[in-house]
């Protein structure tokens, strides 16, 4: 009916292989097709597991093709005579560069490429007016800053970035939240005295690329939404409004991604409106949490 593997012990018992048995090179083989947390689980089974884990056939596989491209943001020290998987650990780890107004990282599951971009590195109409705009510092932002608008007529937010993205499909969203917050007695409060004008009209978003692909949407940002998942209303969290979605073909080396934020009808006034961040991920990243892949 069946049969299990066996052989004669120097004593003559019967000895049953175990995990310690498979050949190093079968089991990289295996981790081929898993994620590098499992890989890195796996490792602590045995020496066999562990060699495997560490061999570079495995991580060159979990590695962007163009992740030299990342490396080229780091010190030449900081990754010189580095094995694969422990390039992987370093670029998994944000990576600022702009002057710290922009991270890459590589999602520690997928092994796929991540951006933020600051506000401070965005174009902000009247920006440099402390009647219209303040920069609060503040722990709820990666960048540890955010750009609070008290009031404008004239609202109109721009950035741009050229990075050479790998082949994928990618989506932009801005990270934005509706009045000012702050902590007191250790609990987190929010003040809405400047938030207004929000529910009047949308706010218009865009993005174009370089290569000509472009998206756009609009959004009100004080209005009540039946499946808002945070309650009745938008105001007090942080909401992400997705803008669209751009495509690499790797066609180019470098991508220019173009993207703003605007509400310029000059008939009504608004404010309340702290702007920290836009994020390009890529497009079935979070498809992927969605479904508890990761």
């Amino acid at each position: 009916m069946g049969s299990s593997l066996s052989y004669l012990g120097t004593n003559g018992s019967i000895v049953v292989p175990g995990l310690g048995d498979i050949p190093e090179s079968c089991v990289a083989c295996v981790f081929l097709y898993l994620t590098p947390p499992e890989i890195c689980n796996l490792a602590r089974l045995n020496r066999a597991f562990r060699g495997a884990a560490s061999a570079d056939s495995v991580w060159e596989t979990k590695l962007p093709h163009n992740y030299q491209d990342l490396l080229e943001l780091v010190p030449p020290e900081r990754y010189q005579n580095l094995c694969k998987k422990d390039i992987f650990a370093l670029l998994s780890k944000p990576l600022s560069f702009d002057d710290g107004n922009k991270e890459v990282w590589l999602d520690r599951v997928t092994g796929w490429v991540c951006m933020a971009i600051s506000a401070r590195s965005m174009a902000i109409t009247g920006i440099d007016d402390r009647r219209y705009w303040n920069w609060i510092p503040t722990e709820e932002s990666r960048f540890h800053t955010v750009a609070y608008l008290q009031q404008i007529w004239w609202f109109e937010v721009d950035g741009v970035v050229n990075f050479p993205f790998p082949v994928g499909v990618y989506s932009l969203y801005f990270r934005l939240h509706l009045g000012r917050f702050s902590r007191r007695l250790g609990r987190r409060v929010c003040n809405y005295e400047h938030t207004h004008g929000w529910e009047i009209k949308p706010v218009k978003f865009e993005l174009s690329t370089s290569d000509g692909q472009q998206a756009s949407c609009e959004f009100c940002l004080d209005e009540t939404e039946l499946d808002d998942p945070h309650g009745d209303h938008k105001r007090g969290y942080w909401v992400e409004y997705k803008v669209g979605e751009f495509m690499v073909n790797g066609s180019e080396p470098i991508t220019e991604v173009r993207f703003s934020m605007k509400q310029i009808d000059c008939t009504h006034s608004k404010g309340g409106l702290c702007v920290d961040s836009v994020f390009i991920i890529p497009s079935d990243l979070r498809d992927h949490k969605r479904r508890g892949i990761m």
